[in-house]
């Protein structure tokens, strides 16, 4: 697994992050807030790397919502905006038939499914296509993982987060579904630690 440092930064805010509602693999744009933290997460990158941090690969999910956090922080640092690569396997985790919900709404039209995801939250898989568990997650982040040989910079979501930690061993099981992913910060995840920047 890669030992060197990865900067990771959860994509902007979205209206449906204000919401509070799950986008799992829906391609939603970032609102005004989230346009701004791409430009402070390109402020905390350059306060960690200096004139390094062009140097660097960066890697971002296909999503739109991630794409345009990635080019407006490379912007805001002098980069070429359009200078990363996307990979697929950094899109976020699939909600299926909950997306667009939010959990309240989730708990009231599907309570059996919700308190069995409640008890196994790294293990459970949503009802409908493309949905996905943590675990599943963890499994398609980690041969990207296990190619990085150097610092990287990667964009991409909440759940990816939580993932990429468990698979980093930066966090386990059982906390990794409860911590919070902060948006327009830097998560350094480096020699199995974690830290907020």
């Amino acid at each position: 697994m890669s030992r060197a440092p990865l900067y990771f930064v959860r994509h902007g805010e979205t209206d449906w992050n204000a919401e509070g509602r799950l986008q799992g693999q829906r391609d939603t744009p970032l609102n005004h807030r989230g346009h701004a933290q791409a430009g402070e997460a390109a402020e905390r990158l350059r306060g960690l790397l200096g004139a390094d941090v062009g140097a660097l690969p960066f890697i971002a999910s296909p999503l739109e919502r991630t794409r345009h956090t990635m080019e407006g922080l490379r912007r805001a640092l002098g980069l070429d905006p359009a200078g990363y690569t996307l990979d697929p396997r950094l899109r976020e985790i699939g909600f299926g038939a909950w997306e667009g919900l939010t959990w309240k709404d989730v708990r009231r039209s599907d309570p059996a499914r919700s308190q069995a995801r409640d008890r196994d939250r790294w293990g459970y898989c949503p009802p409908g296509e493309g949905a996905e568990s943590y675990a599943m997650v963890a499994e398609r982040v980690r041969p990207l993982l296990e190619a990085l040989d150097r610092p990287t910079v990667v964009v991409a979501h909440g759940g990816v987060a939580r993932a990429v930690m468990v698979a980093l061993g930066a966090a386990n099981t059982e906390d990794a579904p409860h911590l919070e992913i902060l948006q327009g910060r830097i998560l350094v995840l480096e020699a199995g630690t974690r830290r907020w920047v």
